[in-house]
């Protein structure tokens, strides 16, 4: 029996997640993929069976790097991509309007 679960709702659960972190992220929904928006860089998609999210770029085979976590576990997820972000946010500098 396959079990039929909604990216927008494991979206909901790995944003929420995200905020115990203190990080806040915005979470987008369309044509059977969710996507949550964390940071310059950092777009987590998901598709209710998985999340997938760029982490670097592989220049021998041009390609991009991806890391992905299954949606049934949102807390560990989020932790991954909280180290992710981190990164991200040590190598960027955003200057105040």
């Amino acid at each position: 029996m396959l079990i039929n679960v909604d990216p927008f709702r494991s979206a909901e659960l790995l944003q929420q997640e995200l905020r115990y972190d203190g990080i806040n992220a915005d979470v987008h929904d369309g044509y059977g993929l969710a996507l949550v928006s964390v940071w310059v860089g950092l777009v987590v998609w998901c598709d209710g069976g998985r999340f997938w999210w760029r982490t670097g770029w592989n220049p021998e085979r041009h390609r991009v790097i991806y890391a992905w976590h299954p949606t049934d576990d949102p807390f560990r997820a989020a932790r991954r991509i909280a180290r992710r972000y981190a990164e991200l946010r040590s190598v960027w500098t955003v200057e105040p309007l």
